[in-house]
């Protein structure tokens, strides 16, 4: 852990530890965060860990291009499903050079029992939320952990599986449908005998992209519209500066 901490704090990218953003919340979690599209200091990193910095880079890169090419491909598959066109109207925006997309990697080790049993059962390695980008990609180990919650307020366990992804709609996406397609928080439990490992991507727009629903889901115009429009920046600052849990969308719904 002293080595680790050598790399931190995250500002917000690099090495972290249990604190999940700057508003307090806590988890059973430690993670790298990189942005896809600025240079983090791998050198600095590397040279800490005793890998070669490189490696690393190639790693990243490779994983995230090939993320960011099916991300790309399930966006098309969902515009065509809605009858938009062009079919590339949200994929390009990952496609943007400017794209803000981010690439995490969480590591939630086993957590001994008696602190679940301080902590009231089900300790928290990831509290709920939604993810405020237009898509994300999870792909973890076989250990338990992962859950989404139901309309209706319940909990259920997403099935571990290492050759599968987990795609999830970011909140982005929901506006710009007009709520075809939903964002649902999820969070993960901490597991007492495995440690679990995820990685995922954030398929996000550029800073400066103005989000909005899309006219062509809109049957009488601007009036049938859930959302005022802002840009991914505005979005973003807003989400982030909100608690884990709280509905970062509230803000911008249109009051009818």
């Amino acid at each position: 852990m002293s080595q680790k901490e050598k790399t931190g704090p995250p500002d917000p990218f690099g090495y972290g530890n249990k604190k999940i953003g700057p508003n307090g919340d806590v988890g059973w979690v430690e993670y790298i965060l990189l942005s896809t599209n600025s240079e983090f200091n791998y050198q600095k990193f590397a040279s800490i860990l005793g890998v070669n910095p490189k490696d690393i880079r190639d790693a990243v890169n490779d994983y995230v291009l090939a993320m960011k090419k099916m991300a790309c491909e399930i966006l098309e598959m969902l515009a065509e499903g809605l009858k938009i066109h062009p079919k590339n109207v949200f994929s390009k925006l990952l496609m943007d050079e400017k794209s803000d997309s981010l690439f995490r990697l969480n590591h939630y080790p086993p957590c001994p029992d008696e602190l679940q049993e301080y902590n009231g059962r089900n300790l928290i390695g990831f509290g709920e939320h939604t993810d405020p980008q237009i898509i994300s990609l999870l792909r973890s180990n076989n250990t338990s952990g992962l859950q989404i919650s139901l309309v209706d307020g319940h909990w259920i366990s997403v099935p571990p599986d290492q050759n599968s992804f987990f795609i999830n709609v970011g909140d982005s996406l929901q506006v710009m449908t007009n709520g075809r397609f939903k964002s649902v928080k999820h969070r993960v439990l901490a597991n007492s005998v495995k440690s679990r490992l995820s990685m995922i991507y954030f398929g996000g727009p550029p800073l400066s992209e103005k989000i909005a629903p899309l006219a062509s889901l809109l049957i009488k115009g601007d009036q049938d519209s859930l959302y005022k429009e802002f840009t991914w920046f505005e979005y973003k600052n807003s989400a982030y500066k909100s608690r884990l849990a709280d509905n970062r969308l509230v803000l911008f719904e249109k009051v009818v």
